[in-house]
């Protein structure tokens, strides 16, 4: 392995920030998420596969949770109670074998789409092994493992305020870099955070749509970079409507203003879906008569943006020309563009693959798809797309409300946690080529399950609290009825 000096140097960085706030390990590995095309180094003999600067937190993380004292108890703790820790290590072993065997077994028997070294792009041949089946597995691997360190971790007095922590600095990084990004693009800078992209990508970074520039951030492309937008908008959000934080409502609105300079289609399409449960929550409330401060805020300021839209369009009819250029060019003529087309075959030829296998798929990272559930079908086949819809239902599942409170910072970082999930999903179910949800994915669905059963425990002693002090209360009107009836 070849190391990247720069990789290595923001690593470091990241590291004696995170230690001088006196901050954890899990901080530190959601923060590094916003350098989405900053290797640690290139690995020759993977194909010049360079592991992003996330995969070293990632490391230290699971050698921080297995060097827990009694920690064969815990992790035996951990299986005993989350159904899903079983889930993932069955998922874990299907994705390694498969992409180990499958490559090999179909190979030749259907089509596979694998990205060139030699400048070819993206081009279609014949399923054989490639070297994303061992780089892609360990991510998953990497993944997997993650939750289950997370699970164990999580259950530290403060490891929940080191989750928000962690969300915060890595949306607040994203939008730094997205902010220079786009002040060095204006200016005639050119591409200023070119330095700390390191990763062996292909960097789409200083190109223009209907005369806006596209906004790529620390990542490789714009597409990238407005998917995480999107996650983190949906983080703050939720975060801003449970508790009424004045930095997270400033943290999403200026993540929703870059998300829309972002020129990203799969930006826009993803805003208009994850509104969708916004918008059915202010029906719900304005019918009800009970309109929270959060949603008459947003009604607050919907109107009078409408009508300074129409205004300026009755008073210049041109000036929104080049908007109304770019929604045509990234949304209403996406799907007829040769980009939209070429991804459409993609996601036919992978279906095709899928149907070819006998459901049983291609194996993780032999092809390339654009959109996660085809991802998830052709590579991981029938069994890992029930295992990971498993998942996803533990991830969305709610308990009924019972009779015990939940604290309100709790139920904020939980459901702002996994809101970033589904909206990274979403995101992923438009472009997506890998059927890896990621850390993503895996560190809110622990959130998730770990306060589920913290919040079970509690409501248990809870119960047996009240019962205890029911029957104290009992006691002395028994005894003094035993004492009333006895005899002299």
């Amino acid at each position: 392995m070849q190391p990247s000096l720069v990789g290595v140097l923001i690593s470091a960085g990241l590291l004696v920030f995170v230690i001088c706030m006196r901050w954890s390990m899990m901080t530190a590995l959601i923060g590094s998420l916003a350098f989405g095309a900053t290797a640690i180094g290139t690995i020759g003999s993977l194909g010049g596969s360079s592991p992003l600067i996330f995969t070293v937190f990632n490391m230290l993380l699971i050698v921080i949770a297995l060097a827990r004292r009694g920690i064969w108890g815990q992790m035996g703790a951990v299986f005993g109670r989350f159904s899903a820790a079983w889930i993932v290590c069955a998922l874990m072993v299907y994705v390694v074998i498969g992409a180990l065997l499958f490559p090999r077994l179909f190979a030749g028997q259907t089509s596979a789409f694998v990205a060139s070294r030699t400048g070819r792009g993206v081009y279609e041949t014949a399923l054989a092994p490639v070297s994303a089946n061992v780089s892609q597995t360990g991510y998953f691997v990497l993944a997997a493992l993650t939750f289950l360190a997370t699970c164990l971790l999580l259950k530290r007095d403060g490891a929940l305020l080191d989750l928000k922590r962690g969300y915060f600095l890595w949306f607040s990084l994203h939008v730094c870099m997205g902010i220079l990004d786009l002040l060095g693009k204006l200016v005639g800078a050119g591409d200023v955070l070119a330095p700390i992209r390191t990763a062996n990508y292909a960097m789409l970074t200083q190109v223009t749509e209907a005369g806006f520039w596209r906004i790529a951030g620390a990542f490789s492309e714009a597409s990238a970079f407005g998917g995480v937008s999107l996650t983190g908008l949906a983080f703050a959000y939720t975060y801003w409507s449970k508790t009424g934080s004045r930095f997270a409502l400033a943290l999403g609105a200026t993540l929703l203003v870059l998300l829309l300079l972002s020129t990203s289609s799969t930006a826009y399409v993803g805003l208009a879906i994850i509104s969708l449960p916004v918008v059915f929550s202010i029906v719900k409330s304005s019918v009800s008569g009970r309109l929270k401060p959060a949603e008459a805020l947003l009604v607050a300021l919907l109107l009078p943006t409408i009508v300074v839209a129409l205004g300026i369009g009755l008073w210049a009819p041109h000036f929104l020309d080049p908007v109304t250029q770019l929604v045509d060019m990234t949304l209403v003529n996406k799907v007829s563009s040769v980009s939209g087309q070429e991804r459409s075959y993609w996601n036919y030829k992978s279906l095709q693959s899928f149907f070819d296998t006998g459901g049983l798929g291609i194996g993780l990272g032999s092809s390339r798809a654009s959109s996660w559930p085809i991802a998830l079908l052709s590579q991981l086949g029938l069994f890992g797309t029930l295992m990971m819809l498993l998942l996803l239902g533990m991830l969305l599942w709610r308990p009924r409300r019972r009779d015990w409170e939940v604290d309100p910072e709790v139920d904020a970082i939980v459901s702002s946690t996994r809101a970033c999930a589904l909206a990274s999903l979403v995101a992923g179910s438009l472009a997506s080529g890998s059927p890896d949800p990621g850390i993503v994915f895996y560190i809110p669905l622990a959130a998730v399950l770990v306060s589920r059963q913290m919040l079970a425990v509690e409501g248990l002693a809870a119960v047996t609290l009240e019962q205890s002090a029911g029957a104290r209360k009992r006691r002395p009107a028994s005894r003094k009825s035993r004492t009333a009836t006895s005899p002299a």
